[in-house]
């Protein structure tokens, strides 16, 4: 089952989100419709050598399948409008436009569905590698080069607006025309003219006997994208969860959320791409169909006088906000221009140690900035100057930063990180800088927290053991919404015709036997130190009845003077209080000032005006 990717999008009335959510918007919706669609196709060695199994009886052939099963798998979910294809080259059979031998189209480019996951469902496995052979059978006198040029052709076939053209090549043969340097050559001008227009083509190289050597033939074949290293090269893949990282590493194009400037000073600046790495994963919102037809239901909204029933245009809307009981209206040009706070893109304020960043700074996930040498030249250079200098004097960049001109400007910090890559040679963390959002001080408050109860030393010691035992190694890929993953799973049985769905292993819940198992008597042992000999936690707690002679009226609990009031008021500093203290001073004057927020301030500033 492949790792689910669900549909970004952004849910929830909470006003404060709104900035958040109009920013994934615009990535997620903006990207079809302007920059077009990433395509991507499979060119598949189907030769001799691809089926023959190692050590585990795991053929190279029967991982690729698997790899791009789940691949497709994944996309009818994350990006169902990008289009994918399946090329076998090595075949007895031929089937492409051009009529070239041994290449054999099994899908051209096309969206993702359940037809086509369940075209390739039948090819995995030792009965679906039978089918194969018996099915396309196989032929070692094909040409790479007219293989990529079949796949060139499917690319030329499209009629709809590509973003990103790939092409993803599985071999376990690292010299395919060592005795026919025609074919070799012609293989280097197909790959060459791929370069030209706009192609990568990425090598997933398979296990081989004696070892894969990329330098004898493919060196010259690889063409990568400009954000990626040519350099770092992985290593040839022996297990499906390395060829699977690695394809999950270069299946999607990476999408810009913005391109901005960095400015350093009024003469001095760079460019550089902004990318969301963590986003919030939702179920997809539900499609409404005509109940006779299933056809797609269209949504459309209109404004009606209230009174007249007229239909009203655009133009005949103004908006108004509300302030001290009064109605402000504003035109739509005056809207706008509210919401306008300067050109977009990063100033820098200055420098300050790593260390000065605290935890609960952190209010909203971070972005991160990567150098875009396509603006200005010599951003890289400048970019990674930056970066090695902020990681060896441990030092945070703060800027003002506005990722568009209708979004109002943030306070950041950019916290440098050093790039990281794994045995295999593929990228684990990249090189930049997290762009981490800071509070201002109206987003900070007040809160009055019960007196800390202190523990004694023996207890603290105790604690330490148990947290010992308790520590593992946090991954945040280890850990699935088990709420998203069964969904879509479901989804899946339905549109593959499954007798039922497979089961989502919640991995959230503690495993409880292992933790006793590491814990032994710890437990109990804090227990008798911390609670007394006759405490259970399982019982009810008794209510210590207050004497009093008569009924004790409640107290209103205030947390601030009048003076203090007096005093927000004067620096128009009273929406930093939060309601239940906005409630209570409205209590203790005897105003009646609603449920909402901005009722409280009105009628505290109105009371505290005429005392």
């Amino acid at each position: 089952m492949s790792d689910w990717v669900s549909y970004y999008r952004s849910e929830g009335p909470q006003e404060e989100e709104e900035e958040e959510q109009d920013e994934e918007r615009a990535e997620a919706v903006a990207d079809y419709k302007f920059l077009g669609r990433d395509s991507l196709i499979f060119l598949v060695d189907a030769s001799k050598g691809m089926f023959e199994p190692d050590g585990d009886g795991v053929t190279p052939f029967d991982m690729t399948i698997q790899c791009i099963w789940s691949v497709y798998t994944s996309k009818i979910i994350s990006s169902d409008r990008d289009l994918l294809g399946v090329v076998f080259y090595g075949t007895e059979k031929n089937k492409n436009t051009a009529d070239f031998k041994h290449v054999y189209v099994l899908q051209e480019l096309d969206n993702p569905g359940a037809k086509r996951v369940l075209e390739l469902d039948q090819y995995k496995g030792d009965k679906g590698q039978i089918l194969f052979r018996d099915t396309f059978g196989h032929n070692a006198d094909y040409s790479l080069g007219e293989a990529l040029w079949a796949c060139s052709n499917l690319f030329s076939d499209v009629r709809v607006r590509l973003s990103h053209k790939r092409i993803m090549l599985f071999t376990n043969e690292d010299d395919p025309h060592a005795n026919d340097s025609a074919k070799a050559k012609l293989a280097r001008t197909r790959a060459s003219d791929l370069r030209d227009t706009g192609i990568i083509l990425d090598l997933m190289h398979l296990k081989k006997p004696g070892g894969f050597d990329i330098s004898l033939f493919y060196r010259d074949i690889v063409n990568i994208a400009e954000d990626e290293d040519l350099g770092i090269q992985p290593e040839q893949s022996e297990k499906l969860e390395h060829l699977m990282k690695k394809v999950r590493a270069k299946e999607t194009k990476k999408r810009t959320l913005a391109r901005l400037n960095l400015y350093l000073n009024k003469d001095l600046s760079l460019s550089v791409g902004v990318y969301n790495l963590l986003r919030k994963a939702y179920k997809p919102y539900p499609v409404k169909l005509y109940r006779e037809t299933n056809e797609v239901v269209k949504i459309k909204t209109r404004m009606f006088n209230a009174k007249t029933g007229s239909l009203l245009l655009p133009s005949d809307t103004k908006r108004a906000q509300t302030y001290g009981n009064r109605q402000i209206v504003l035109e739509k040009e005056e809207t706008e221009e509210l919401r306008r706070f300067g050109s977009p893109g990063l100033y820098l304020i200055g420098f300050k140690p790593l260390s000065m960043l605290k935890q609960h700074h952190h209010i909203r996930p971070s972005q991160f900035i990567y150098p875009e040498e396509s603006l200005i030249n010599g951003s890289t250079t400048l970019f990674n100057a930056l970066l090695m200098k902020c990681l060896e004097r441990e030092m945070m960049v703060l800027c003002r930063y506005t990722a568009r001109q209708n979004i109002p400007p943030r306070f950041v910090a950019l916290i440098p990180q050093e790039e990281e890559v794994d045995e295999q040679k593929v990228q684990i963390a990249p090189p930049g800088f997290h762009i981490i959002f800071l509070p201002y001080a109206d987003d900070k408050r007040k809160v009055d927290f019960t007196e800390k109860v202190p523990a004694s030393q023996e207890q603290v010691d105790k604690m330490k053991e148990i947290v010992q035992k308790l520590r593992f190694r946090y991954r945040i890929d280890s850990f699935e919404n088990p709420v998203l993953q069964q969904h879509f799973r479901n989804l899946e049985a339905l549109a593959l015709d499954m007798l039922e769905p497979e089961q989502a292993e919640d991995l959230t819940m503690p495993k409880v036997d292992e933790m006793n198992r590491r814990l032994g008597n710890l437990v109990e042992e804090f227990k008798d130190l911390v609670y007394p000999p006759d405490y259970n936690p399982n019982g009810k707690a008794v209510k210590q009845n207050q004497a009093s002679d008569g009924p004790v009226k409640k107290r209103l609990k205030v947390e601030i003077s009048k003076d203090e009031l007096r005093s927000h008021v004067q620096k128009g500093t009273l929406g930093k209080l939060t309601v239940p203290v906005l409630k209570d001073a409205c209590k203790l004057y005897g105003l009646k000032g609603g449920g909402k927020k901005q009722e409280l301030m009105d009628a505290l500033t109105e009371y505290l005006s005429e005392h």
